[in-house]
């Protein structure tokens, strides 16, 4: 047996794999150090706790799942960024079935925490991103926002849509794209 793991990418990529093929319960110590070829103890050295790598394991499958695209053109206006977020989010429910549902975060009390800030931490990044986005997009009329009415608060309305759709399951967004187009354009 290898008692040495060089990454914990080399740790985390069995974790992503147990989530995939059998849900959450199957990623604990001893199981993705069986699938490393490694001891238990090799596992400890890079998370002190199962909660610690399943933690690991929620912000590695939200990184995965909302990589950015390395052309960068799905944040060039608020239509393609949408495109994108849909896009990313089928392909979320395709590869780490039920990882959006809100069962999904619900492994052990001591471990909610964790996946939940990690979750919430990813949603923030997205808003935010949102945010930019309409700042940025040129196609948007100068009176489409007021103090009243921000891009800010319109990200946000989004998002709900957004989080609406991931537990339906409906990753349509010619509903959302619409609303934008008699909104802002």
């Amino acid at each position: 047996m290898n008692t040495v793991i060089t990454s914990k990418e080399a740790i985390l990529k069995p974790s992503r794999e147990f989530i995939q093929k059998e849900g959450w319960s199957a990623v604990n110590i001893r199981s993705v150090a069986a699938a490393c070829g490694v001891s238990v103890g090799s596992i400890y050295n890079y998370f002190d706790s199962k909660a610690a790598l399943v933690s690991a394991t929620v912000e590695s499958v939200w990184s995965e799942i909302f990589r950015r695209p390395e052309d960068g053109a799905a944040f060039e206006d608020i239509q393609a960024c949408i495109l994108w977020i849909y896009d990313r989010m089928r392909y979320g429910c395709e590869q780490y079935p039920g990882f959006f549902t809100l069962h999904s975060l619900g492994f052990m009390r001591e471990e909610r925490s964790a996946g939940k800030q990690r979750m919430q931490q990813t949603w923030q990044h997205i808003l935010d991103g949102l945010c930019s986005v309409l700042r940025r997009d040129s196609r948007i009329r100068s009176d489409a926002f007021s103090n009243g009415f921000s891009a800010e608060k319109f990200a946000d309305l989004l998002f709900s849509f957004m989080l609406s759709a991931l537990l339906r399951q409906d990753y349509d967004p010619e509903i959302l794209l619409e609303v934008v187009r008699r909104t802002l354009y």
